[in-house]
């Protein structure tokens, strides 16, 4: 019982973490993660709502991965995307009066790496927790594992792959590039190597298990 508590409270300053980072990632306005700004401009719809409807999507895809039903999985996938979904939205709300995206360039791109290296400790630490997961960090976790040998690195940028169809086709529609920038270039080529990294150096007694 006792390490169960640790987990989870290492799993709620994580979802909190990753929420926050992202939110950052958002604000200063040089790109933020692959599955994150565009699509919700494109919908007009709120952060949070985008979010978790994407979430479900690639839950499902995470089934088909697995070749199997996986029921904690899916459960769990769930469980971890309503919460973080709404939090991004109301942490993006937060910092919107302080004007990140009006800073100088040189610190927005500042603010934007320290958000992604944010948002890869979270995802780390989450993951190592082995209770819940955003289904985007699933989906690269059962590639990591599954079928890439443990590479964090390979992994993060194949499962980066659904959002990237899904943004062509925005783009095909639209014939616009939103919320697309650098920020979002480091994050598909250097989260999962920042992952990798934090699994090492972030509270190292937190251990992968893993049973797919």
């Amino acid at each position: 019982m006792g390490k169960f508590k640790i987990r989870l409270g290492y799993l709620i300053f994580a979802i909190v973490l990753d929420a926050f980072s992202n939110a950052v990632m958002i604000d200063s306005n040089m790109g933020s993660a692959v599955w994150m700004s565009y699509i919700s401009s494109f919908l007009h719809s709120p952060y949070g709502t985008t979010l978790f409807v994407y979430a479900v999507l690639v839950t499902i895809a995470n089934q088909i991965l697995l070749r199997k039903f996986d029921g904690h999985i899916f459960i769990s996938n769930l469980l971890f995307s309503f919460p973080f979904s709404y939090l991004v939205g109301i942490f993006s709300n937060i910092l919107n009066p302080l004007g990140l995206n009006q800073l100088p360039l040189l610190i927005r791109l500042a603010v934007n790496i320290l958000g992604l290296v944010g948002v890869s400790i979270g995802t780390s630490i989450y993951q190592r927790c082995n209770l819940i997961q955003h289904p985007n960090d699933e989906l690269a976790y059962l590639l990591r594992f599954k079928y890439l040998h443990g590479s964090a690195g390979w992994g993060q940028l194949l499962s980066y792959m659904p959002p990237v169809v899904i943004m062509a086709i925005c783009f095909a529609m639209t014939g616009h590039i939103l919320s697309v920038g650098i920020g979002t270039i480091l994050a598909m080529f250097f989260q999962g190597v920042i992952i990798g990294i934090s699994d090492k150096i972030v509270v190292p007694s937190l251990k992968h298990h893993y049973s797919f």
